[in-house]
């Protein structure tokens, strides 16, 4: 059965805005390595938009933007959307009911699926499907975004913590 983990970059004071800080080149590499092991990613139509960036290749990027492409590309995407919106290669739509269709997914994968946006996270937090919560933490303070938990908090317990590049903690939690 597949595992359903929301990670991503937060400031200090809780914030996900990736426009405002971006990873140092040992934690976009970690973001390599973790996209490669990935069994496939599950975005909301927000998010997915953003990452098809990453569909087509850039001749300014360097050669970890390319090997985190190649990695993004190779792997399983969903999509939740209530747009029939068409998606791109290696992306399907996920229709019907959120909850069954997530379940589905995790019942017929094995491995990490990725839950990619702190909406759709909230939804599956609510709905209690998500299995561990990684939050790579950086020392800015932004005073505003979009946050991390779009909503309460659920009881949490501190699974492990590391360091990972210069500045940057990742923590792991599970639901307690």
């Amino acid at each position: 059965m597949a595992r359903l983990v929301f990670g991503m970059n937060q400031s200090l004071d809780g914030y996900v805005d990736h426009t405002e800080f971006a990873p140092d080149s040992t934690l976009f590499r970690h973001f390599v390595d973790e996209a490669r092991g990935q069994t496939g990613s599950l975005y909301g139509r927000r998010t997915y938009e953003l990452m098809r960036y990453w569909e087509e290749d850039d001749p300014r990027w360097g050669t970890d933007e390319q090997a985190f492409a190649a990695a993004w590309r190779a792997q399983r995407k969903w999509v939740v959307s209530r747009s029939q919106a068409p998606v791109g290669p290696g992306a399907e739509l996920l229709k019907g009911d959120l909850a069954d269709g997530v379940r589905r997914l995790k019942a017929e994968h094995e491995g990490e699926i990725e839950v990619a946006g702190p909406v759709l996270a909230g939804f599956l937090t609510d709905l209690g499907l998500i299995d561990e919560y990684r939050i790579y933490l950086h020392p800015v303070v932004l005073g505003g975004g979009a946050p991390y938990f779009t909503g309460p908090r659920p009881p949490l317990r501190l699974q492990d913590h590391r360091r990972v590049g210069q500045d940057v903690v990742r923590l792991s939690y599970v639901p307690a």
